[in-house]
């Protein structure tokens, strides 16, 4: 028999499914004394950890929701999710809860759990005392009695949307039903390459839509399941050798940063194991896919879709190569319309807005906002605000998100085409671009550069490049050097926080 590592791993922790099982029992039926009944909500506010799974799987076997927080949040973020989500109860690291516990509602029953060792050390943390009111994690499990009636029919996580303005939404869905359930296996099998027996890692933070989906289904089907508590590009490549990963989600940063690794690191690992790796959340530049794929080989794949659709568009290795930008083509089962901003539908190669259903995807509201669930819909079809097209190949492309379409003096002008050719200047290593007031066009483009390090950017040269590239209405009015741009953890870069204090400053929003 192989002596690999079987289980839930996170460091030099190693946990069975079995004893998985029983954890998850135990805390089912602590959450079930508490009062949680089937729809309600628990929030969870942990970095990657296996207590993470245990919470949320015991959530899920009430029939409640499990509510992932994103565990950078300020107090008063951290607040408004719980109280928007009504949750029974705060399961979190430690010294996450104490950070925020003067605003946490006093009716909200909080369960700390100490950082283990792996994660102490990859954030740097101290050792912090819990809230008073709070209860010890293990103390807790271990005081419980396990639950012991069926599982409910088990929601997804709901997860919170970020979006440009205003608060955060919560995607509530449906727990799908017995025939919706057969197809979803089918989509994570052939999307995701969630496949019984497949040894999985999870650089990605669990508190994201997709890291979590894809997480919380690999600890049902893996033969094991290794946790990062945070990627480190060298580190992954050890672990894909020493346990033979061969299924992984990722998002294009890293593959970024893999591909810096010097070749003669690259070479020291083998990869060979590796058979599926879905990528998504961020556009991924084709020279990088091509890369992953010269390296790694045709394992590459890719889907676009939200936390409101569901995986629409599905490419492998071949789609990529074939069509460099494409997101892939529609997915068995889903069905896309390009609408134009009179909801008319759009014929190939023609630019609009994306909207798409997935049958087997159970219903969601926007919890406690039917008005903007409804905003979202057309005939059954919803949009998840980006731009784009279908080529005569069937081939879906994604120009922009249609919120991030900078209207100057009338002219619909897409960020993402001058960020693709920004990327191309000398010395810039990543950028933004969006819209600024301006009292005569209305907005004006505004682009933010971060160079590469220890390097240095000439604006001049930036605007020529860009000049050469580009019709003049399309050259930013105004370019700045930031030495680092603001990210999620998901690798996105955090526009908002570039673009809000030019806005907050004019007293408007658009």
């Amino acid at each position: 028999m192989s002596q690999l590592t079987r289980g839930v791993v996170s460091g030099a922790r190693v946990e069975s499914f079995d004893d998985l099982t029983q954890r998850v029992r135990r805390m089912a039926g602590g959450l079930d004394a508490l009062g949680v009944r089937q729809g309600d909500c628990v929030s969870i506010l942990m970095r990657n950890d296996i207590a993470f799974l245990e919470a949320s799987y015991a959530v899920m076997m009430l029939g409640a929701y499990a509510v992932p927080i994103n565990w950078h949040f300020k107090g008063e973020e951290v607040a408004y999710v719980l109280k928007d989500s009504d949750s029974r109860a705060l399961i979190g690291h430690t010294d996450l809860l104490a950070a925020v516990a003067r605003d946490l509602p006093d009716d909200v029953t909080l369960i700390a759990v100490p950082p283990p060792a792996e994660v102490a050390a990859a954030y740097h943390l101290s050792t912090v005392a819990p809230p008073p009111r709070a209860h010890d994690y293990e103390k807790w499990i271990a005081a419980q009695t396990p639950h012991d009636g069926p599982s409910r029919p088990a929601p997804q996580s709901m997860i919170y949307t970020s979006g440009t303005t205003g608060h955060p939404k919560g995607v509530k869905r449906s727990a799908p039903t017995p025939d919706q359930e057969k197809e979803l296996d089918q989509v994570r099998a052939t999307i995701y390459g969630l496949k019984p027996g497949i040894r999985t890692a999870l650089p990605g933070p669990l508190y994201h839509s997709a890291p979590n989906s894809f997480g919380l289904r690999a600890g049902k089907v893996a033969e094991a399941v290794f946790l990062l508590p945070k990627f480190d590009p060298e580190e992954l490549l050890a672990l894909i050798a020493r346990e033979k990963i061969d299924t992984m989600f990722m998002v294009p940063t890293m593959f970024i940063r893999l591909l810096k690794l010097p070749e003669e690191v690259r070479r020291k690992y083998d990869c060979s194991s590796i058979r599926h790796i879905i990528h998504a959340a961020a556009p991924c530049p084709a020279d990088v896919k091509k890369a992953m794929i010269d390296w790694w080989g045709p394992v590459i794949y890719e889907f676009y879709g939200g936390t409101e659709s569901g995986p629409v568009t599905f490419a492998d290795s071949e789609d990529a190569i074939r069509k460099p930008g494409s997101v892939g083509r529609v997915s068995p089962g889903a069905e896309i319309r390009i609408l134009d901003d009179n909801d008319r539908m759009l014929g190939r190669n023609q630019i609009g807005e994306i909207f798409s259903r997935m049958p087997c995807y159970p219903e969601f509201i926007y919890n406690k906002l039917p008005d903007k669930r409804r905003e979202i819909d057309r005939d059954g079809f919803i949009t998840c605000g980006d731009v784009g097209y279908i080529d005569d190949d069937g081939y879906v492309f994604i120009c922009d998100r249609k919120r991030d379409m900078v209207i100057s003096g009338g002219v619909n002008i897409y960020p993402a085409e001058i960020e693709a050719v920004l990327h191309a200047a000398p010395g810039v290593h990543d950028c933004a671009v969006f819209g600024v007031p301006d009292a005569e066009m209305g907005e004006a483009l505004m682009a933010v550069v971060e160079p590469f390090a220890g390097k240095s950017v000439d604006i001049g040269a930036v605007r020529a490049h860009l000049m050469a590239h580009l019709a003049n209405y399309k050259v930013p009015r105004a370019i700045e050097i930031h030495d680092k741009l603001p990210r999620e953890d998901s690798g996105k870069i955090f526009k908002r926080r570039l673009r809000d204090p030019y806005w907050e400053k004019s007293g408007r929003t658009i």
